[in-house]
Order: structure tokens, then C-alpha cells, then sequence
């Protein structure tokens, strides 16, 4: 049986304790070199326990069997979510610590990390998540301990340049262990750029704010609640732009919720379980979800029961959705998820298990398999592979 899963707080004082698998790179900047056509460039995010050769992993991954290649790694303090500029050329990772920072990286142009951009206060403690503006001179920052979401300005160069604003939830959940308080978990710019998705995990709340780039100030929007102890932790939006999938970490569910872009507000509709209903009675945690580009399938990490579950999409606007099949992830604790740029393949970091497993996608089914073999990486917790042309 699955060990039961630790909660944040736990996790936290544990990574000190586990050992690593892998030998890891002393020298944070990787040399300049010429760009290779059959590969895509991944970014690996982390705990590092301590470990101050650990960091940001910088791989390959071959266009068509999806097999990993690490060739560097970037020390910096537990580097759990990881984002991308605008331009491809910086790379941002909150450190997920007590004081709260967010890294910034130059990249040469075969997405190689040039040299280290500096740091900056990420407005809250332990920051979990990070999102780039559209239009490059903000990121912004989910801070779960502190339950506060944060607007950081950006350089011209891409240079975090201190916090323009720190918004603070208040209120509670039922859970008294992982809702004590407001935790914010994620962050996410409509396409637009007009508004942010905030998911709040201790409150049972999605906020939908307008942002003003000018100012670089977020205002009051919208706040939808979702079902109490659900926990959202994540949410994605079809590509219709009219339904959000709002993943509730703690009972293992999704709620549909219709979207009116207009107004900036989120009315759920329906929930979905996304564990199997003869699913055996161990603990599990509901981690991550995506859409494909075609918005016919949604996909939900399960940590604990380790699986991937994928779910049919109903209806052009979609929000229908029915679980069709649950695939194993190939590792222990599946964290994070992505899709290579060809929406083939489906990379996983699993946390437990310091793996991140690749995964072939039928796109006519939704159906996973095993692809390649997995890459060891200890502690591994976010990737993100780049589209081509990108670095």
C-alpha cells in the first residue's frame, strides 16, 4: 500500500531528511551552445532539503521518444514552480522558504542558463506558484503560508524589481490541519492579461481580480466558492474560455464551473470525482490539471493512489466532463504535470519517488502509456518543458 502523503507543513521539515539519488552539477551557469533540432529544452523545479548543489534542473528531452538528458543543474533554495518569460529568455522560480524569494535566470538562446539575474521578496512565506503577465513587466506570486498573493515588477531586462503589492485573504476551511487559514496556491493571468485567477486551498475560494499593468496593482473583482474542504489547489481554463476546472486537493475532485469573461466571474456548475469509485481507502491528494490544446481532454494528478486520471470533455463550451480512464504515473507522489509543445507526451515530476516519468498521449482517446525511461531527479516537484523556437 501507498504510504500516506505528507501534509505541506510536514513535507517541509522532512526534505532535510531525504536523500538524494543523483549526482547534481556544481556550476550553476551551463556553457552557450548550438541549438539541437531533435530536442526540447525541460526545466526542473525542486525541493532541495538543504542541499546547496541542489536546484533547478536544466534537461533535453529527445522531440520523439521523450527521453530526458540532464546536462546541468542551478543551485538555488527549494525552487518548487518554475515560469517562463514572455521573450523565452528569462526563467523564474519562486524559493519556497520561510523569507519567500523569487529567482530570475538569463538564458542564452538554446535555453541554456546564462548567469543568475538576482532575487527579489516573493510578499508572503513560502511562496508555492508563480505566473509571468502577458505583457512581461509583472509576475506574481502565491504565497501558502502567509495566504497572501503578491504583484512583483520586472525590469526591462526581466530583473525582479521589488513587490508593488501584497493582497491578504482571511478566513478558514473545515479541514483544522490544512485550513486554518487563508493558504493561497495558485496563480494564473487570463490570456488577456486583464485578469488573475487566484486559488485560495485554506478557503475553499477562487478570486477572479482585474489588474491594472500600469500601476501593476491588482483591484477587486469576483470570489467563487467551491465546495467546503475541497481545498482547490489548482484550476485550468478551456481553450473556449468559457469553463474553468478548479482541482480540489483534498477530497480528490474537480468542479466545472462556467466562466463569464465579461464580468470576471466563475459559477460552478458541477463535481467530479477523478479518483476511481473502487479506488482502494488509502490517503490521496488531488496535484495538478491541464486541458489539451484541443480542449477534448483534461487531465488530474493523483498523489497517493499515483495515478493520472483523464477526463472527457463535453459540449463546445466544456463544461461537461466525465472521467473515461486512470493511468499510473510511473512514480510515487505525481506533483506536477505538463505537455511537451507537440501535445504528445506528458512529462511528470513525482515527488517521492525523485522521478520525472514521460508518458505517451493518444490523442484520439486521451489514453496514457509509458514512453521513455524516467529520469532520477531528487525531490522533483515542477516541469516545464519550452516550445520550440522559445530559448
Amino acid at each position: 500500500m501507498t504510504e500516506p502523503q505528507p501534509t505541506r507543513r510536514t513535507a517541509l521539515t522532512l526534505l532535510g531528511a531525504t536523500a538524494g539519488a543523483l549526482a547534481l552539477a556544481p556550476e550553476a551557469a551551463a556553457r552557450p551552445g548550438r541549438r539541437d533540432g531533435g530536442r526540447t529544452r525541460v526545466y526542473l523545479g525542486a525541493y532541495t532539503g538543504g542541499d546547496t548543489t541542489h536546484g533547478i534542473g536544466v534537461a533535453s528531452a529527445d522531440r520523439n521518444t521523450g527521453a530526458l538528458r540532464l546536462e546541468a543543474v542551478v543551485p538555488t533554495p527549494d525552487p518548487s514552480f518554475l515560469a517562463l518569460s514572455p521573450t523565452g529568455r528569462v526563467l523564474y522560480a519562486v524559493n519556497e522558504t520561510v523569507e519567500g524569494r523569487v529567482s530570475a535566470f538569463a538564458l542564452n538562446r538554446d535555453g541554456t542558463v546564462r548567469r543568475s539575474l538576482g532575487e527579489a521578496p516573493s510578499g508572503g512565506a513560502h511562496p508555492c506558484h508563480l505566473a509571468v503577465h502577458p505583457g512581461g513587466r509583472h509576475l506574481f506570486t502565491a504565497n501558502y503560508t502567509s495566504g497572501t498573493v503578491a504583484v512583483v515588477a520586472l525590469r526591462p531586462d526581466g530583473t525582479p524589481d521589488g513587490v508593488t503589492q501584497v493582497v491578504r485573504y482571511t478566513g478558514s476551511g473545515p479541514d483544522p490541519e490544512r485550513q486554518d487559514g487563508p493558504h493561497a496556491h495558485m496563480v494564473l493571468p487570463d490570456p488577456a492579461g486583464k485578469r488573475l485567477f487566484t486559488v485560495d486551498l485554506g478557503t475553499d475560494t477562487v478570486h477572479v481580480h482585474r489588474f491594472d499593468p500600469e500601476r501593476g496593482l491588482l483591484t477587486d473583482g469576483t470570489e467563487a466558492r467551491m465546495p467546503p474542504g475541497s481545498g482547490p489547489r489548482h484550476l485550468a481554463l478551456h481553450p473556449s474560455g468559457r469553463a474553468v476546472y478548479v482541482l480540489g486537493e483534498l477530497d480528490s475532485t474537480l468542479t466545472v464551473c462556467a466562466y463569464d469573461g465579461h464580468r470576471g466571474a466563475l459559477t460552478p456548475l458541477a463535481t467530479v470525482p477523478i479518483l476511481p469509485e473502487d479506488s482502494d481507502p488509502i490517503p490521496s491528494t488531488a496535484a495538478e490539471v491541464l486541458v489539451s490544446a484541443d480542449g477534448r481532454f483534461v487531465y488530474a494528478s493523483n498523489r497517493g493512489h499515483d495515478t493520472v486520471t483523464v477526463l472527457a470533455v463535453d459540449g463546445p463550451d466544456g463544461t461537461g466532463l466525465r472521467p473515461v480512464s486512470h493511468h499510473p504515473c510511473g512514480g510515487s507522489s505525481p506533483r506536477h504535470m505538463a505537455l511537451d509543445p507537440a501535445r504528445r507526451l506528458l512529462y511528470v515530476a513525482n515527488q517521492n519517488s525523485g522521478t520525472v516519468t514521460v508518458l505517451h498521449r493518444d490523442p484520439t482517446s486521451g489514453a496514457l502509456s509509458p514512453a521513455a525511461e524516467p529520469l532520477a531527479f531528487p525531490r522533483a516537484v515542477c516541469v516545464l518543458p519550452v516550445p520550440a523556437g522559445r530559448a
